[in-house]
């Protein structure tokens, strides 16, 4: 069940926090999935893009887990989270478009850039939204998410980054993402949540958002991020973004579908 006040917050403001909705018999079944990713190197290390000697610490990072983990398929197909993606995105049908490791160890100089996740998709439509998943206790001091709130509602299109470093990835179009915490209006619709395992926040694919470096010296950061998309988002390519052989069998302007997208909502039996 989710309250109507917590969908119009999700897209009146671009993102929402839902407390204890993610059961510990859930989080214990991603906990070594989630460890496998990163000793098999499916997760690599982001600190190579921010250049040599300018990071300190690992922040790993990973896409499309569910197609090698049961165990991260089945979260992201079985657990509460499509039934709360139907409701939030006020769709009938939901498509899993990919889910993400996350994980930044102590003493991890590297920030998340600000960016949108549309940026990246391969997607276009209103409905497409982020479930950000946090298996430790999160805050500002070991890099939980930061939101510009509203942002979703601009008009632009921004381009991708390279996630750590402000550099839009070469060939790709749009706008460049502003300097978020240097513009005193921008800053001051910055929000966070400190999020404890169970929590989880949802924010919309147009909203920007980033997250600070883990400066503790003890704290893991360990999330997984859950991309879901809704009635009336369609396929499109975008220009200087890789292609997948799964996403390149789906043709331009068409709906999302198997192989590239998996449906998860209404629940199969």
């Amino acid at each position: 069940m989710i309250a109507d006040e917590d969908v119009e917050a999700f897209w009146r403001d671009g993102v929402v926090c839902l407390r204890d909705v993610v059961p510990a018999a859930w989080l214990a079944r991603l906990e070594a999935p989630l460890e496998a990713t990163l000793a098999s190197g499916q997760a690599a290390d982001l600190g190579v893009l921010a250049g040599p000697g300018e990071a300190t610490g690992r922040f790993a990072a990973g896409t499309d887990h569910w197609r090698t983990s049961d165990d991260l398929r089945a979260f992201a197909s079985e657990s509460p989270l499509p039934g709360l993606a139907a409701a939030l995105l006020r769709s009938e049908h939901v498509w899993l478009y990919e889910d993400s490791v996350l994980v930044k160890e102590p003493g991890s100089s590297l920030r998340t850039e600000f960016h949108t996740d549309a940026a990246y998709f391969h997607a276009t439509g209103a409905a497409m939204g982020t479930f950000w998943v946090p298996l430790d206790p999160t805050d500002q001091a070991n890099g939980t998410l930061r939101f510009v709130t509203g942002s979703h509602r601009w008009p632009k299109d921004f381009r991708p980054n390279l996630f750590v470093t402000t550099d839009p990835i070469p060939g790709t179009e749009g706008d460049v993402v502003p300097d978020v915490l240097a513009d005193p209006d921008l800053a001051a619709a910055v929000v966070s949540f400190d999020l404890r395992p169970g929590d989880v926040t949802v924010h919309h694919a147009r909203t920007l958002h980033g997250a600070p470096a883990n400066t503790t010296a003890d704290r893991r950061r360990r999330a997984l991020s859950v991309r879901y998309c809704g009635d009336g988002v369609t396929w499109q390519p975008r220009p200087g973004l890789p292609l997948s052989e799964h996403q390149a069998a789906l043709p331009a302007g068409g709906p999302l579908g198997p192989p590239a997208c998996l449906p998860v909502w209404p629940p199969t039996t």
